[in-house]
C-alpha cells in the first residue's frame, strides 16, 4: 500500500481504460516486459467514451475494421458497430489480454508533478466516491484519456431556456429511464449524435425533429462490408487485416481528393445524397453544406436509416435559427413554432486536454497551449510524458496503435542505453506556429486556445495521414529527431 512518505511507484502509469488504454497495455505487456505498469480509469468501468454514452442508437462513424484492434480481429456482422457491441469488443480484449488486474477504477489523477532531481513524476490520484487522495510515483506518464469532457457537455445559452417546461437533455448524460413515447422530440443540432440520434427516436416518438443551424455532409454506409463478409469463411484474421487495409487506403484517398478537389467531392457527395434521399427531403436546403468535404468530419448514415425515417413521416429536419425557448416547445426566427414535449441538446462536446489535470514541471505550472506537439504525441519541454491524440479524419485507434508502438520503441531504447529521461525539444526557432487541428468543427475550435500547437514540418507537423505516420513513428531513427535523452546518475 502507497503512503504519504513512501509512494507506490509504477514505471509506467497509463491514464484511462478506453480504446487507448487498453491498446496501451497491450502493447507495453507485449513489447516491454520489462516495465511494470498500471492502468488508471477516474470512471467505475471500462470503455471510455463507448461507456460513457448511453443515446438510443449511439454507433461509430468509423468502420470496426479499423476502429478495431489490429491484434484482436473484428468478428461482428456489423462493420458499423452499435455502441453496446464496441463495449462489449472492448470487454472481451481485455480479459483475452489479461488486463483485468491491470486496470484500476475510480482513480481520478487530479495533479501531476515532475521533479527533474528525481526524474520521476508524483500523481495525486483521487476517488471520486468519496474524495480521498492518495500519491503514486511513476518513471513515465501515459495519457491516454481522449480530449471530452466527461463531466461537461456543450450547451449554449439558449434565450428563454429557463421559461422552458418539458425536459432538456444533453446526450452525453442520457436518462435511462426516459420515456418519449408517443412525444414530440425536438433535436438540436447536425452532427453525428444528431443524426443518429433521430431515426432512432423516430421509432416511437410522436414527432422526431433535427433542428440545425446550417447542414452537415452525410455518407450512406452499408452496415455489413462485402469483402470481409466473403473473407470470414476462410480466415477471420486475412478478412480483417485485408480489410483494414482496403478501409484505411480508402478512407485517406477519399480525405486527400477532399482537400486538393474539393468541388468535385462535393458534387460526388451531393449526388450520392440525392439519390440516397429522393423525394423524403429538400437535400440543397438541409444537406448542402457552406464548408467544403472534410472540413469537418462526414456523418455516417448506415444503410440510409435517416432518409428512410424522414420517408416514413417519422422524422423532420428543420433548417433555422432559434429565436428563443417558449414554455412548450422551440420558436423559430423565421417565425414558425416546433412543439416539443423533449428538447435534446445535441450541440456538442467539451474538450479537456490531458484530462484537465494540473501539471507542474519543478514546480512550475505547464501551459500546454505554449507548447507544441512532437509527432502528434508528446509535448515539447515536457519529460517522460506522451498523450494518444487520434485522428480526425480517420478512425482513432489507426493512431493510437502507433503511438503505443512508438513509446514501448523509445521505452526500450532508454533500457537498452541507459538513460533515465526522455524530452522532445524544438531548437530551431525558424519553425513555424499552427494550429494543432486543421478542422472548423465547433469543439475544435473553442479549446484552441487551450491547446498546444503544432509546427509547420516534421517532427512537429501532426499529420492526418495514416501512412505519414507508419514512417514517422515506426521506420524514422530516434536519435536527432527532436529527441533529447539523458543518461542515469
Amino acid at each position: 500500500m502507497e503512503s504519504q512518505n513512501h509512494p507506490t511507484h509504477i514505471d509506467v502509469l497509463v491514464v484511462g481504460a478506453g480504446l487507448s488504454g487498453i491498446a496501451a497495455g497491450h502493447y507495453l505487456r507485449e513489447r516491454c516486459p520489462q516495465r511494470t505498469f498500471q492502468i488508471f480509469e477516474a470512471r467505475e468501468r471500462l470503455g471510455g467514451t463507448w461507456d460513457l454514452f448511453r443515446y438510443p442508437g449511439i454507433r461509430s462513424d468509423s468502420d470496426m475494421y479499423t476502429l478495431g484492434y489490429s491484434f484482436r480481429p473484428w468478428e461482428g456482422e456489423k462493420a458499423i458497430a452499435d455502441g453496446p457491441d464496441i463495449l462489449q469488443y472492448l470487454k472481451d480484449t481485455v480479459q483475452a489480454e489479461g488486463l483485468e488486474d491491470k486496470i484500476h477504477y475510480n482513480r481520478k489523477i487530479v495533479a501531476s508533478a515532475w521533479d527533474s532531481k528525481e526524474r520521476l513524476w508524483t500523481v495525486t490520484v483521487e476517488d471520486p466516491r468519496n474524495g480521498e487522495q492518495s500519491k503514486y510515483t511513476t518513471s513515465f506518464l501515459f495519457m491516454c484519456s481522449g480530449y471530452y469532457d466527461y463531466e461537461q457537455g456543450y450547451t449554449p445559452n439558449f434565450p428563454g431556456r429557463e421559461d422552458y417546461q418539458g425536459q432538456f437533455i444533453h446526450p452525453q448524460f442520457w436518462p435511462e429511464d426516459l420515456d418519449y413515447t408517443g412525444k414530440d422530440v425536438v433535436v438540436i443540432g447536425s452532427g453525428a449524435t444528431a443524426i443518429t440520434l433521430l431515426p432512432n427516436l423516430a421509432k416511437h416518438a410522436r414527432k422526431a425533429t433535427m433542428l440545425q443551424r446550417s447542414p452537415t455532409y452525410v455518407l450512406s454506409l452499408p452496415l455489413k462490408d462485402k469483402v470481409a463478409h466473403s473473407l470470414k469463411r476462410y480466415s477471420p484474421q486475412l478478412a480483417h487485416d485485408l480489410t483494414r487495409a482496403k478501409n484505411i487506403v480508402g478512407g485517406l484517398a477519399v480525405y486527400q481528393l477532399s482537400r486538393k478537389f474539393p468541388r468535385t467531392v462535393k458534387k460526388l457527395l451531393m449526388a450520392e445524397t440525392r439519390r440516397r434521399a429522393g423525394n423524403a427531403v429538400d437535400v440543397d436546403t438541409h444537406f448542402n453544406p457552406r464548408y467544403n468535404p472534410w472540413e469537418e468530419r462526414l456523418c455516417v448514415i448506415p444503410h440510409g436509416d435517416l432518409f428512410k425515417s424522414i420517408e416514413a413521416g417519422k422524422a423532420d429536419v428543420v433548417t433555422a435559427h432559434i429565436e428563443r425557448f417558449t414554455k412548450d416547445g422551440i420558436l423559430l426566427k423565421d417565425g414558425r413554432f416546433l412543439p416539443a414535449d423533449i428538447i435534446i441538446s445535441a450541440t456538442g462536446l467539451n474538450l479537456s486536454f490531458l484530462s484537465g489535470m494540473g501539471i507542474t514541471i519543478d514546480g512550475e505550472e505547464l501551459q500546454p497551449e505554449n507548447e507544441l506537439a512532437y509527432k502528434g504525441l508528446m509535448l515539447s519541454n515536457v519529460p517522460n510524458m506522451a498523450h494518444i491524440f487520434g485522428y480526425t479524419n480517420a478512425s482513432w485507434t489507426l493512431k493510437a496503435e502507433l503511438a503505443c508502438k512508438y513509446i514501448c520503441r523509445v521505452l526500450n531504447h532508454m533500457d537498452k542505453k541507459g538513460y533515465e529521461v526522455v524530452c522532445a525539444v524544438n531548437e530551431d526557432p525558424s519553425v513555424k506556429r499552427l494550429p494543432l487541428v486543421d478542422f472548423s468543427s465547433g469543439y475544435f475550435l473553442r479549446a484552441l486556445d487551450k491547446m498546444p500547437g503544432q509546427g509547420d514540418r516534421a517532427p512537429w507537423r501532426v499529420h492526418q495521414n495514416y501512412f505519414k505516420d507508419m514512417v514517422e513513428l515506426r521506420f524514422k531513427p530516434l536519435r536527432g529527431s527532436g529527441l533529447q535523452f539523458v543518461k542515469n546518475a
